[in-house]
């Protein structure tokens, strides 16, 4: 069994310049958890999820910082700080968006986008044809398959 014989055809997406509380609104109103990207072309370009959504409303943890010398030294890396900085201040998708997206084509097998969902712990993937997405797999899909006798 393939990607496009369990994907869901009809997907919602998002765009980039629409506004984080219409996002929201969109995921409460149709019962999902994520939506993915899509500009002009219908290409993916990033995902958001309910993840993103509660990062905006979480505590944003500086990185720790050892002065010396008159300098700063980073004991972590200051880019998981400016991404989350980032989050927390986005007004529009894009800002707020993952832009690393793990996705597979309309021939993937399924054994191997669930072990995708597994290994990377996600909860949908998006299915492309070429760079442009033409459906989406959730974990919901996975089990249907499983009792529709994959």
């Amino acid at each position: 069994m393939l990607a496009r014989d369990i994907m869901t055809h009809q997907v919602v997406t998002v765009t980039p310049d629409m506004l984080v509380p219409e996002v929201a609104k969109l995921l409460l109103e149709h019962k999902i958890s994520g939506v993915p990207v899509v500009n002009a072309e219908h290409e993916l370009i990033g995902i958001v999820s309910e993840g993103d959504l509660i990062s905006k409303k979480a505590n944003l943890k500086t990185p720790p910082v050892l002065s010396l010398l008159g300098g700063f030294i980073y004991l972590e890396s200051p880019n998981r700080f400016e991404t989350e900085l980032r989050k927390v201040t986005a007004v529009k998708v894009k800002d707020l968006m993952t832009k690393k997206v793990i996705a597979v084509s309309e021939d993937t097998p399924v054994s191997e986008v669930a072990s995708i969902m597994v290994e990377k712990k996600i909860n949908r993937v998006p299915v492309l044809r070429r760079k442009k997405l033409v459906g989406i797999i959730t974990r919901a899909d996975i089990v249907r398959s499983l009792m529709a006798g994959d």
